[in-house]
C-alpha cells in the first residue's frame, strides 16, 4: 500500500537514477543561485535540499504513511526483514491507447 500510494523511484539511495538526480541539482543550484545567498551557504542548502529529493523518490527513506513518522526503512528493520525490491503497477500504465484520424477513416469509408 505504500508503494501504491507514495510512488517511490527508487528502493535505496544507491540506486536512484543519476540523470534524474543530476537534474534535480541543477534545479535546486539554479535556484538557489537566484537567492543570491553565498556560495557557501548554497552548498549547504543544495545538500539539505538533495536529502528532501531522497526522502520522496527513495522507498527506504520515506516516511511510513501508516503512521506519518517512522521512516520505512526503520519499519522494515524493526520486523526482522530485508527490502530487496518493490514494483509498483499503475492502472492503466503500459497500454497504448491506438490514436487514429477520424476524418481520413470516414473520406476511405466513404471512397474519396
Amino acid at each position: 500500500m505504500h508503494v501504491a500510494a507514495t510512488r517511490p523511484a527508487a528502493l535505496e539511495v544507491a540506486s536512484v537514477d543519476p540523470e534524474a538526480l543530476e537534474r534535480e541539482r541543477q534545479v535546486l543550484i539554479e535556484q538557489a543561485r537566484e537567492s543570491g545567498k553565498p556560495e557557501a551557504i548554497i552548498e549547504k542548502m543544495i545538500e539539505g535540499r538533495i536529502r528532501k529529493f531522497y526522502e520522496e523518490v527513495v522507498l527506504l527513506e520515506q516516511v511510513w504513511v501508516h503512521d506519518g513518522e517512522t521512516r520505512v526503512g526503520k519499519v522494515v528493520e524493526k520486523a526482522g526483514a530485508k527490502l530487496v525490491a518493490f514494483d509498483r503497477f499503475q492502472l492503466g500504465e503500459g497500454i497504448e491507447k491506438e490514436t487514429s484520424d477520424f476524418a481520413a477513416e470516414v473520406a476511405a469509408a466513404a471512397g474519396n
